[in-house]
């Protein structure tokens, strides 16, 4: 089997990366647009500290789960370098 050319190696490690980057961003948006927007006034129903959650996921659950995704995006970027063998 031939190896794949350097450009055809980072064309894949770059189309790997979109794919990674894409579902995080996803689920950033769903939770962010879903649950601080569009499920807020069921979500308010079940309370965290006195506020309804959809009031947290609003103000303050979308940015920790913001901060959350960059950890997964390191962690999954890492085992990308990895695979693709760019951990040199």
């Amino acid at each position: 089997m031939d190896q794949p050319t350097r450009q055809e190696h980072a064309t894949r490690y770059w189309n790997a990366n979109l794919r990674i980057m894409a579902v995080l961003l996803a689920i950033w948006f769903a939770v962010s647009f879903g649950a601080g927007i569009l499920l807020r006034e069921w979500l308010d129903q079940f309370r965290i500290g006195g506020f309804g959650l959809g009031f947290w996921f609003a103000q303050q659950g979308s940015i920790y789960v913001f901060v959350l995704l960059i950890f997964v995006y390191v962690y999954l970027m890492n085992r990308l370098d990895a695979k693709f063998r760019f951990d040199r």
